[in-house]
């Protein structure tokens, strides 16, 4: 069949697409004049030039299609402009919904976060997709445009429009070239840029995983339903742990406090207001970090047979990519030596 795929030069989308290309799909992307290209070389799909701003452009990409993966986002936790996240994460998710409804589009995959539903909870629980936060449990502007899209895809789902909401939680792997906030963790270790960690945790999962779960999603999901794909929760400290003889480099062993980050964020920002530049330390992110992001994600085991593999293989692929890609000068002797020690 033929499908469309948003953000499919992107991180997640460029894995979705690629994912339907091997199951024999004739893949079509929804692709901006000003998108990096990069992760589509080489893969069989037709280029659609378009944006979420355009709905022409929209009405031009979704003609002829039967399911549509949504994956387009604008995933960054600091900006000068916020309204530019909320017209590509709420406005253009309202507008590809808008022209659904009047397209023969069987089923629509919405990529959401686990952010819209992750809520600290009493000990001995984890969120999952039953949790119900609330707008105001939403820090900052990247949150709160999923959760406001979000809530147009469970709308337009009671509406009658077949859309699935899948909520991955943090991948890794390779092809996250902007990179995300989770790719910096990576490449600001690998270039030794990181002496300290905070008490944090996150759910990791493989890309790869999370491809294959949207397309899991699209022959089981249900119409409105939210399924979380995640795989292990893991503290900052342990994921360094793993990096670490990836990398060949130390662990850090210094914990820093909370309200340490948080001040040096506040500082980096207000720097950036000056200079243009993206803050190396969003505040958005530091206060993300109070929080242990852990999560249960057995519903998409249950309904849509999805079985997440273990995370250390995909860091590996993510280091490596990053260093054939140039984000990091050569790699360390410690790094050759891991890498002689694992062929061995």
């Amino acid at each position: 069949m033929t499908v469309l795929v948003t953000g499919a030069t992107g991180f997640v989308g460029s894995h979705v697409a690629r994912h339907l290309v091997d199951a024999g799909h004739s893949v079509r992307v929804l692709v901006r004049s000003t998108s990096n290209p990069q992760l589509l070389e080489g893969l069989a799909v037709e280029r659609c030039a378009g944006d979420l701003r355009d709905v022409i452009s929209l009405d031009r990409a979704m003609r002829g299609v039967r399911r549509v993966f949504h994956v387009a986002a604008d995933y960054r936790l600091w900006s000068r402009n916020p309204d530019e996240i909320y017209q590509s994460n709420v406005e253009g998710t309202k507008r590809l919904f808008e022209v659904a409804r009047r397209s023969s589009v069987e089923r629509i995959v919405y990529t959401s976060t686990v952010a819209t539903l992750f809520i600290p909870t009493p000990t001995g629980s984890l969120p999952n997709e039953d949790t119900r936060a609330t707008i105001d449990q939403m820090v900052g502007h990247y949150k709160r445009s999923k959760f406001l899209a979000e809530i147009e895809a469970i709308r337009a789902a009671a509406e009658g429009v077949p859309v699935v909401i899948v909520n991955p939680t943090t991948p890794i792997g390779p092809g996250d070239w902007k990179p995300t906030p989770t790719g910096r963790i990576i490449v600001d270790f690998l270039k030794g840029k990181m002496p300290a960690y905070v008490d944090t945790g996150l759910n990791l999962v493989s890309v790869g995983d999370v491809a294959a779960g949207h397309l899991l999603a699209a022959d089981k999901g249900r119409i409105g339903e939210r399924y979380l794909l995640g795989a292990r929760n893991m503290t900052l400290k342990e994921i360094l742990q793993a990096l670490a003889p990836i990398a060949g480099r130390p662990a850090p062993r210094i914990r820093l406090p909370h309200a340490v980050a948080i001040a040096a964020a506040h500082v980096d920002e207000f720097f950036s207001r000056f200079t243009g530049r993206e803050p190396q330390i969003p505040v958005e992110g530091a206060k993300m970090a109070r929080y242990r992001m852990f999560v249960a994600s057995d519903k998409a085991e249950r309904e849509l047979g999805y079985r997440p593999g273990p995370v250390e293989p995909a860091l590996e692929q993510a280091v490596r990519w990053y260093q054939e890609h140039g984000y990091v000068q050569g790699r360390s002797a410690g790094a050759k030596r891991a890498a002689a020690a694992r062929a061995a």
